[in-house]
């Protein structure tokens, strides 16, 4: 997948789109098939293995890197979810290839590579969710189909739930919802949730996250995107560097658009009242798009 070697030193989207062609999850596991059992450990160390969440919780797998922009598009719904039902259900991250790999952040050569790698995502977007380190072959990353940034809700019988192409936080959320309630209702531990899957694209919000995620990766990778996706691409980073501010300060950026649509809506307020008084003075009334002269009124000139 995306040319020879898994972790190529480039991004190419022929690859991607090639993949894409065969199956949009990559030949991944399908809603109601068992999910693939693996053994990884986390970026502190401890072994995980999916079969012991067996009988015991759900699991929500994600995949994903840290010069992803669908990644970073996605991670911020994931806190969100990990934060609501997290007492509920086990949150996994696998962390895979690097999606746009350059000189800053290259193709990992070793586990080491892929450690820090993972450090340096946790640490940037204070991701609390466990992260997992898969083999530096990808051997885990491929047995769920190996796209950039797919997510799979795993049931407490250890099958596919449901599952997102690109980890969208409503599909997630709704399909979570639904699982817990099933699973309250009808004393099962298997469903399928939420029609099986989301096989959305990435959502346009993408773009806002895109440049953040490719300056991990450095210039070259910056370069290589837009030489990849051409005016698109060029279109996706400038607006992810216009949209900085909104997406690493929300609470600001949301008052500060507040402020201002609220000094708009007084200017707003105050011209018709302006406007509402100027038609008052005049002798003329506005009726049906056109000027009326009031009648009785035969001391004022008519028109200029």
């Amino acid at each position: 997948m995306f040319g020879s070697t898994y972790n190529y030193e480039k991004f190419s989207r022929n690859s991607l789109l090639k993949d894409m062609a065969r199956s949009k999850f990559g030949g991944a596991p399908e809603p109601g098939d068992d999910a693939p059992d693996f053994t990884l450990r986390t970026v502190d160390g401890d072994k995980v293995r999916l079969s012991d969440f067996e009988d015991e919780k759900n699991v929500v797998l994600t995949f994903g890197s840290a010069t992803c922009p669908s990644t970073a598009a996605s991670i911020g719904g994931l806190k969100e979810l990990y934060e609501e039902f997290g007492e509920e259900v086990q949150f996994l991250f696998v962390y895979v290839r690097e999606a746009h790999p350059g000189a800053e952040l290259p193709a990992h050569e070793s586990l080491r590579d892929k450690l820090a790698a993972a450090e340096l995502l946790r640490d940037e977007d204070d991701l609390q969710i466990p992260i997992l380190i898969d083999e530096l072959s990808g051997k885990v990353h491929k047995k769920y189909g190996g796209m950039p940034n797919p997510s799979f809700l795993i049931d407490r019988s250890g099958r596919i739930a449901f599952r997102s192409l690109s980890s969208r936080y409503e599909a997630l959320r709704a399909a979570i919802e639904e699982l817990l309630e099933v699973q309250d209702e009808r004393d099962t531990d298997h469903a399928i949730v939420n029609d099986g899957e989301d096989s959305a694209l990435p959502p346009l919000r993408t773009i806002f996250h895109a440049h953040r995620a490719l300056e991990r990766g450095g210039n070259d990778a910056i370069s290589n995107f837009r030489e990849e996706f051409g005016l698109p691409g060029k279109i996706a980073l400038t607006g992810g560097r216009l949209a900085r501010p909104v997406v690493e300060n929300p609470r600001t950026t949301a008052a500060t658009v507040a402020a201002f649509a609220g000094v708009v809506s007084l200017g707003m307020w105050v011209g018709i009242q302006l406007r509402k008084k100027r038609f008052a003075n005049t002798p003329y009334r506005i009726q049906s798009g056109r000027r009326v002269r009031p009648k009785g009124d035969d001391d004022y000139a008519v028109g200029i």
